[in-house]
């Protein structure tokens, strides 16, 4: 739930969020839209990718929703790939990579690195993953997060919460602990 106000998928019925001194309650579909499209990158456990298209084809697609033209298209979605180590499997459908391929892929789908957005919301992005390819994409967060973005990671994992600079515990809607985190 909070993913999805944060998100700005759902909104609050009562106090107040602002997005760039804008309360979010205020403004139409088009505008929320927009903020989501530009500003807001999400990653889901599920990797959210469609099944039917490439790497690059799932990469490429919110560009297309944005009027990028083709050539640039092509750039960023190979740029995006190679960021995240899979300029090899670009040409591969879902269905033919692994679990930490896969949300490699979502990374970039994700806007993270396509759109540049200054918040990544993550939800559980190493639920369904080994060990391996969960420290692979904590590093990839790690460094969009050295970058300048925001990252706020949703997780039941410990481990992983403590890898953020703080760690907010919510039970039953309250927030029951607000700390930096021991890496911090």
């Amino acid at each position: 739930t909070l993913m999805n106000m944060l998100g700005l998928l759902d909104i609050c019925t009562s106090g107040e969020y602002l997005i760039d001194g804008k309360d979010v309650s205020n403004l139409s579909d088009d505008e929320l839209s927009e903020i989501r499209n530009k500003e807001i990158g999400f990653i889901f456990q599920g990797f959210n990718l469609i099944p039917s298209l490439t790497a690059k084809g799932n990469v490429e697609l919110p560009l297309i929703y944005r009027g990028v033209k083709k050539e640039e298209r092509e750039k960023l979605s190979v740029d995006a790939l190679r960021r995240v180590g899979l300029e090899k499997r670009m040409n591969h459908l879902p269905s033919q990579m692994s679990g930490g391929q896969q949300q490699r892929v979502a990374i970039a789908v994700a806007r993270a690195l396509i759109n540049q957005p200054l918040m990544i919301l993550a939800d559980e992005p190493t639920g369904n993953l080994d060990s391996h390819s969960g420290k692979e994409v904590m590093k990839i967060l790690h460094e969009l997060n050295d970058e300048g973005r925001t990252i706020i990671l949703i997780t039941h994992d410990n481990e992983i919460a403590e890898e953020g600079t703080r760690v907010v515990r919510i039970s039953d809607g309250r927030i029951i602990e607000d700390r930096p985190s021991n890496r911090a």
